[in-house]
């Protein structure tokens, strides 16, 4: 056999492993497309007729409370030092994703008598 051949099959044979690796590290998910894949847990409190439902509601660190305002004008949800949606408009939407454990009253700025609780576990 002629020695070039052999050099050639040679080298195919030492660049096998790294074309393998390439291939693997191609299709296999990373570590963070593999969280990535894990539905996302959401809660939702519905502010209509000038309260919260549910009053209070215990969540998980690092999950999301999504606030629904139902009634005709605008609401917050206001937990001093802790979060604050500012103004909520009617028919509109405010997402917080819950980062800090302890318990959490809110109040709605514009309607004091509007009052929750975010428990973080």
């Amino acid at each position: 056999m002629p020695r070039s051949s052999l050099r050639r099959g040679g080298t195919r044979w030492r660049l096998l492993p790294a074309i393998a690796l390439a291939w693997a590290v191609a299709i296999l998910p990373t570590a963070g497309e593999a969280r990535d894949t894990v539905p996302a847990v959401r809660h939702t409190v519905v502010m209509d007729g000038t309260q919260y439902e549910p009053a209070t509601l215990t969540v998980k660190r690092g999950e999301t409370v999504v606030w629904i305002n139902k009634d005709p004008f605008p609401h917050t949800a206001t937990a001093p030092g802790v979060f604050d949606s500012h103004s909520i408009a009617a028919g509109k939407s405010w997402k917080y994703k819950a980062r800090r454990a302890g318990e959490f009253p809110y109040v709605c700025t514009l309607h004091p008598t509007m009052k929750g609780m975010l428990r973080v576990e």
